[in-house]
């Protein structure tokens, strides 16, 4: 059975991982919302002379997680944030409410989006899509300081 479909893949290329490299980002958030690392992503991609290999990034909390998605309609962000609010309703009658009543719907909103990202670097350049960037979600009504671990693993220019 045919498709019509065609598919091409490039030729394969193989470097030596002989570079990590390392990186804490701190991000102060608002509350509630996305914030753009894609720039300071790609700036340590820079700093560290990577070539080829994979940038991990990884946030040490469970309130807040990490994502890629388009960035060239801001709409797309308030519908996911509208989708995340109604996937994890802060008055659904959550036992853990602690901290408030936005603290487990965050838990929740972590466990659906996630914690750690791995982008590609080819030529020293994150290979994301045209209309794709790499966000921090802030699942918390105020304020908060978080903190994202970059490394990079592979070969440096």
């Amino acid at each position: 059975m045919t498709s019509g479909k065609s598919i091409t893949r490039s030729a394969p290329s193989t470097v030596q991982a002989t570079t990590i490299s390392s990186s804490r980002l701190a991000v102060q958030t608002s509350g509630h919302g996305f914030t753009d690392l894609t720039s300071e992503a790609a700036r340590f991609v820079d700093e560290v002379r990577a070539r080829d290999g994979a940038l991990t990034l990884f946030i040490r909390h469970t309130s807040a997680s990490l994502t890629i998605q388009e960035n060239a309609d801001p709409s797309v962000l308030v519908d996911l944030a509208t989708a995340l609010s109604r996937l994890a309703p802060e008055n659904a009658g959550w036992t853990h409410d602690t901290e408030g009543p936005d603290d487990m719907p965050a838990h929740v909103k972590t466990m659906l989006t996630g914690t750690s990202l791995q982008v590609p670097v080819l030529d020293g350049r994150l290979a994301l899509g045209t209309w794709q960037a790499i966000y921090l979600i802030e699942h918390r009504r105020r304020p908060h300081r978080r903190e994202v671990v970059l490394q990079f693993v592979g070969a440096s220019r």
